[in-house]
């Protein structure tokens, strides 16, 4: 294959960010089914970040984020672990390319196919957080105690503000 011209790199440039952007929308998905097919209710937070200033933070920072709402007897070390790691199931396509099944998406030498199968490669590994979280799930499990009793604590502040208020209006 000969030199790129600026058209085809332009083209791998786009395919990259938007492959890059979809599988990261996938990765945080397969997360998000995984706890509910684990029966965790979960939400989907994108752009957890945004509140921080600059726009290198919205770049750098994460996109999304899969935050488990259950009770802590919902919640087990197996279930984080299994979850962190479904996005593994996105190389499903290139099992099938090793199988013979599919064809092999680098074959084709095209500069957009193979940024497009590079950006879903790397999509499909899991983020440094999925592993601490497959290496220490207790960890996560103790933070999620500690955020659940501190929503508890801060429910209570609010409701005791709430009564000395209504007992000064009286």
């Amino acid at each position: 294959m000969g030199v790129a011209t600026p058209v085809e790199l332009v083209a791998t440039g786009v395919v990259l960010v938007v492959t890059v952007v979809a599988g990261t929308v996938v990765h945080e998905l397969s997360h998000a089914v995984a706890l509910q097919a684990l029966r965790v209710p979960c939400t989907v937070v994108a752009f957890p970040d945004s509140g921080k200033a600059g726009f290198l933070s919205g770049v750098t920072g994460r996109w999304a984020t899969v935050k488990p709402t259950a009770n802590r007897d919902r919640l087990s070390p197996w279930r984080l672990r299994v979850a962190a790691l479904t996005p593994v199931c996105l190389l499903a396509p290139f099992v099938l390319v090793g199988a013979g099944v599919a064809p092999d998406p680098l074959a084709t030498g095209s500069p957009p196919v193979v940024a497009a199968t590079a950006g879903w490669v790397g999509c499909a590994l899991p983020s440094p957080a999925d592993f601490a979280l497959v290496w220490t799930p207790e960890q996560a499990l103790s933070g999620h105690d500690r955020t659940e009793s501190e929503r508890k604590r801060s429910r209570r502040n609010e409701d005791a503000r709430g009564e000395l208020t209504a007992k000064r209006d009286v």
